[in-house]
């Protein structure tokens, strides 16, 4: 059963909208992020989920509001810190980076010609642990699968702890049997460190699993909201995608 999320939003969307190019790709958009939740974005393909995201980091102009309810006592307005994987990253496979290296050219003000330092590593090497992908440290970047690179772009998303974190499709190329794994790790978080979770998410079955809210974005527009299990039906599946969707478990393997 799908647990209560807080009611208390941690952002709130009042008629938010994205032009670009002169197209308009998300309009009159208004919802609440409730604090301590994971909240998942669904929609199809162009529908503005990612602008929804880049929005959110003042990556593109909108009008409307975007209002953080931050800190202790809720009034700050924007998060110290917010956490953003991406969908996609592109490296350059000529650059032989390792995790090492790829974490440290964040985490240390120094190049990397002039080494790594001792506490640098260390702190590389916590971070790696949390995600449950330590063993990565020393392998090149480019030859991480898709769910250890996933995993080690959460760990730099995670550091400093933040309000909130902004999941572009976090599943995108880990493999059907690493799914379960990776959205219990995503849970775990939500609960231990009392993060903030917006997330793409493709996989109905997932987020109603360990959503506690769902988004539905279609045409830009917000189709509807609220628990998985008021949302996740196949009426306003229909509605959301244009088509009748049935949702059957996932038989994972051990």
């Amino acid at each position: 059963m799908t647990p209560e999320a807080p009611a208390r939003p941690l952002v709130s969307l009042r008629d938010l909208g994205v032009e670009l190019g002169g197209r308009p790709i998300l309009r009159g958009v208004t919802a609440n992020v409730a604090r301590g939740s994971i909240t998942a974005l669904i929609g199809l393909n162009g529908s503005g989920k990612t602008t929804l995201l880049r929005a959110l980091v003042n990556e593109y102009p909108h009008k409307g509001t975007i209002q953080f309810h931050c800190g202790h006592d809720h009034t700050k307005p924007y998060p110290e810190a917010i956490g953003y994987v991406p969908q996609r990253l592109t490296l350059d496979a000529r650059l032989p980076l390792t995790v090492a290296d790829f974490l440290a050219l964040t985490l240390s003000r120094r190049p990397l010609f002039f080494g790594i330092s001792k506490a640098t590593t260390a702190k590389s090497q916590s971070m790696l642990e949390r995600v449950g992908v330590a063993e990565c440290m020393n392998v090149p970047v480019e030859g991480l699968s898709g769910g250890q690179l996933q995993r080690v772009l959460l760990a730099l998303a995670l550091e400093p702890r933040p309000e909130l974190l902004l999941l572009d499709e976090p599943a995108a190329g880990i493999d059907f049997n690493g799914l379960k794994k990776f959205y219990e790790l995503i849970a775990s978080i939500n609960k231990e460190l009392g993060v903030t979770v917006l997330l793409v998410s493709h996989d109905l079955n997932m987020v109603q699993t360990y959503a506690h809210d769902v988004l539905c974005l279609r045409g830009g527009s917000i189709q509807c909201q609220g628990p998985p299990s008021e949302i996740l039906t196949p009426i306003n599946m229909s509605l959301v995608f244009g088509t009748e969707i049935h949702m059957f478990p996932h038989r994972f393997g051990t």
